[in-house]
């Protein structure tokens, strides 16, 4: 999603005057257009600045960043970029839940196949693990993304592995939740 944002954002930024060398630094108040503030840089580091607007961190690339009186500036508003990033969000929400269906194949944030979608219970998404329906793993609706390939997991195999060896270590007959898995 990353990537994503810079790829959209770049048609919107694209006028945006050249930064000077040293480029924007963490902590400055970056500008919109009309001179408002849209928000504050926070980190800085492969030609890309996260620009945090209270309430979307949105990496940047360092060269959308213009140089003005007040200090670095952007070409849109806090509210277009906000609104911007809003609607991107909910075309991928939109993209993710349409790609969880029952059936559906489920890769890892590895590119591994986990399984295939068992059930479907609110935002809870039951996969039988390599087509096995003895063995399963539950991960939350908001854990996967949509891929040209159907619905993919943000978790790596290995994460999946290790929650679920902790989970059967506590009796649970091999079932795992997203929350399990996804603080590893």
């Amino acid at each position: 999603m990353k990537y994503a944002k810079s790829a959209i954002l770049a048609l919107a930024l694209a006028a945006a005057p050249a930064m000077a060398a040293d480029g924007p630094a963490v902590g400055a108040t970056v500008y919109g257009p009309q001179g408002n503030a849209v928000g504050q840089i926070v980190s800085v580091e492969n030609g890309q600045a996260v620009l945090d607007t209270g309430k979307h961190k949105v990496p940047l690339a360092v060269s959308m960043y213009g140089k003005g009186d007040k200090g670095p500036t952007i070409t849109v508003t806090k509210d277009q970029l906000n609104g911007m990033i809003d609607q991107q969000l909910a075309a991928a929400a939109a993209k993710r839940d349409a790609a969880l269906v029952q059936g559906a194949t489920v890769t890892t944030a590895d590119n591994q196949t986990l399984g295939t979608i068992d059930e479907i219970n609110g935002d809870n998404i039951v996969i039988d693990i390599n087509g096995d329906k003895t063995k399963k793993v539950t991960l939350l609706r908001s854990y996967f993304d949509a891929t040209a390939n159907g619905p993919q997991a943000r978790l790596t195999m290995a994460q999946i592995n290790q929650a679920m060896a902790k989970t059967d270590a506590s009796g649970s007959a091999g079932s795992s939740t997203g929350d399990s898995a996804a603080n590893k």
